[in-house]
C-alpha cells in the first residue's frame, strides 16, 4: 500500500531579516479601526504631526472623515474653542496637506468641533502631555527622624538604599 503524505502545518510566514519599522508591524491592526471612522489611510492618524505640521497638531486632532454625495469628504477636527479661529484660517492649508497624504482629493472640507476629549465637566484638553510636576525637598527634621535608626546597619549599600527610600517617600510633589 502506498503511503500518502499528510499535509504538514503551514510554517509561519518568514519576516524580513533585521529590524522592521513599528508602523509596518501594526499597520494591519490599525486598518480596521481607522476604516470605521472613514480613514482609508491609517497614516493620517499615526503621522498627524508630520502631515499637518507641529503647530496644527498641537491644537487639533482628526476625529473622522465623512463622505457625502459630492467628490471629496469632510474631515472633522477636534479642538478647543480658543483654537478654532486658528484652524478656520488654516483650513485650506490643512486640506492641501491631507490630500497630499492621500495622493488624491479625498478631503474637500474641514469641520471644526470644539469639544474637550477629556470630557465636558473638566473643560480642558489633553493634546500635549502635561509637564512633570516639580519636587519639593523634604523637611530636614522629618528626614532626620526617618533616617535616625539607620546608623546601626553595617552594610553600606543597604544603609544608602534605605536612606534614599526615606528621602523619596518624604519628598513632596507639587500638583
Amino acid at each position: 500500500m502506498a503511503r500518502t503524505a499528510t499535509p504538514s502545518p503551514k510554517p509561519p510566514a518568514r519576516r524580513k531579516r533585521g529590524f522592521e519599522r513599528a508602523a509596518t508591524l501594526v499597520a494591519g491592526d490599525l486598518r480596521g479601526p481607522a476604516e470605521k471612522r472613514g480613514f482609508a489611510e491609517a497614516r493620517l492618524l499615526t503621522h498627524w504631526p508630520e502631515i499637518v505640521g507641529a503647530e496644527i497638531a498641537e491644537i487639533a486632532l482628526p476625529v473622522r472623515i465623512t463622505y457625502g454625495r459630492g467628490f471629496g469628504g469632510t474631515l472633522v477636527l477636534l479642538t478647543t474653542g480658543a483654537n478654532a479661529p486658528i484652524l478656520e484660517m488654516r483650513r485650506e492649508d490643512i486640506v492641501v496637506r491631507v490630500n497630499a497624504c492621500y495622493g488624491y482629493r479625498a478631503v474637500s472640507r474641514v469641520q471644526v468641533t470644539q469639544t474637550a476629549p477629556t470630557g465636558f465637566a473638566e473643560g480642558r484638553v489633553a493634546f500635549a502631555p502635561k509637564p512633570k510636576p516639580g519636587k519639593v525637598p523634604p523637611d530636614p527634621e522629618r528626614l532626620e527622624r526617618a533616617t535616625a535608626g539607620l546608623t546601626h546597619i553595617e552594610d553600606e549599600g543597604l544603609r544608602n538604599a534605605l536612606a534614599a527610600l526615606a528621602r523619596n517617600v518624604l519628598t513632596n510633589r507639587q500638583t
